[in-house]
């Protein structure tokens, strides 16, 4: 690492200097805060020792500037005066660590080493959000479609509070993408947000996954497990499919909710646990609770603020712009030349049911550019109940149909290659009202 070393003694810069050298990294110096922003502007450094005492200047106020001119600088202040006032104001401001004087090579040695942890650990989440966001293409939370901005707004509104939100949607909707908005929406941002995949366990693990267990609680428990409400405690919960939760377990999440308290496997001590909890489910839970299959009780407690994701078959505005943005993300990954669809393709879109939704769309434009052999996705690169779904828009001008059918026909196909609601309304010549109404007639919303 390229190393800074702020002090108004140079006998304290040549030693610390000295020291750095000697285990491998680069050293600059600086006796005052104009310097030392000056070397950075020269080159920038990776960590800085700095005095707190600079001579008339206040190490504190220099730390500021430093962080200023460089963010990402790792500033360690260097003191004969510590003491925990000091410190902790020091790392309000920003520093990384506080150091004593006088100190020693291995103190130095150690908080470099810190530094570099960090900075492999900073490197490693960046590359893992690389690679996360490489391997799916982005879900925008945004729509042309009256209901779904509507469910978006809703949302939103709810996002920064700590109000228990349930996301209802088929599957495939977008849900758990909604979840983590919310969680990066919230003032727990910072915190972590823990999913909890309700029907992936037997009740017995799903038990203890959410809320921990203690050693010898059951065979198999050799330590003690802390649970993910434990791992979201100042976060946020998001209980996934949340209508597949066991009855047995269900009084324990209510109680999580009500008194922010829960226990684990094999323990009597009731935890407190300071947790937002977000749910999920593609069921409609009415009806579980009508069945005795979802406690009433917790129904309730989970409905108080209620978010309902429209099927992608409700949303024809917004296919297209879904499925171009698929198209980029996987002609890219794939690195193909692939840049549009077909009329044909497009009204196939448009004339297909789409019972899997979001996910079904993704999946069907991965394979479309992967079987493509030109630029653009024919019918042909879609799977046989697409073929189907072209072959039904061969509706046309002066064939033996009714006029109705071929309005219908022409309106499907003109909300197919529109980019919204409103663009689709000055094609044909009406008020989106109108064109809203319609679409509902047709079943598309």
């Amino acid at each position: 690492m390229r190393v800074l070393i702020v002090d108004d003694e140079a006998s304290i810069r040549k030693t610390t200097a000295l020291a750095v050298e000697t285990m491998g990294h680069a050293v600059a110096t600086a006796a005052t805060g104009a310097r030392a922003l000056a070397v950075l502007a020269e080159e920038p450094c990776d960590v800085c020792f700095l005095d707190v005492k600079l001579g008339a200047e206040d190490g504190l106020v220099v730390l500021e500037k430093l962080l200023q001119a460089a963010p990402s600088l790792a500033v360690v202040l260097v003191t004969a005066y510590a003491n925990i006032a000091t410190a902790v104001e020091a790392m309000r401001r920003g520093a990384f660590d506080f150091i004593p004087k006088p100190f020693t090579p291995d103190q130095i040695r150690a908080v470099l080493a810190k530094v570099a942890k960090a900075r492999a650990l900073e490197q490693r989440v960046r590359t893992l959000e690389t690679q996360l966001a490489d391997s799916a293409p982005v879900v925008e939370l945004s729509s042309a479609e009256p209901a779904m901005q509507r469910a978006l707004e809703l949302a939103f509104k709810a996002a920064d509070t700590t109000a228990t939100v349930l996301i209802l949607g088929p599957s495939g909707t977008g849900k758990s993408v909604l979840a983590r908005e919310l969680h990066q929406r919230s003032a727990r941002r910072e915190a972590p947000l823990v999913t909890v995949n309700c029907p992936s366990l037997s009740r017995e693990l799903l038990e203890s996954e959410l809320f921990g267990h203690v050693r010898g609680a059951f065979t198999g428990a050799v330590q003690d497990q802390p649970g993910k409400v434990a791992a979201a405690d100042g976060g946020t919960l998001f209980l996934d499919e949340i209508g597949e939760m066991p009855l047995e377990i269900q009084p324990k999440l209510l109680r999580l909710l009500q008194e922010r308290e829960y226990e684990r496997v094999g323990e009597a001590r009731p935890r407190r646990a300071d947790v937002r909890v977000i749910a999920a489910t593609n069921r409609p839970l009415a009806d579980a609770v009508k069945a005795g299959r979802f406690r009433e009780d917790l129904f309730y407690r989970l409905n108080v603020i209620s978010v309902a994701l429209p099927g992608l078959s409700a949303r024809p505005a917004d296919l297209r712009g879904l499925a171009e943005r698929n198209l980029a993300f996987f002609a890219r990954r794939l690195g193909k030349p692939v840049q549009a669809f077909s009329p044909a393709v497009l009204a196939a879109f448009a004339g297909y049911a789409w019972p899997g939704n979001l996910r079904e769309l993704r999946n069907v434009i991965e394979r479309a550019v992967i079987l493509a052999t030109g630029a653009t996705v024919e019918l042909a690169d879609l799977p046989e109940e697409f073929h189907a779904a072209g072959s039904r828009r061969d509706i046309q001008v002066g064939g033996r149909v009714t006029l109705e059918e071929l309005e219908n026909e022409h309106l499907r196909r003109v909300l197919a290659s529109a980019r919204n609601l409103d663009d689709a309304a000055r094609t044909l010549g009406i008020d989106p009202a109108t064109l809203y109404r319609k679409r509902q007639k047709l079943g598309l919303s």
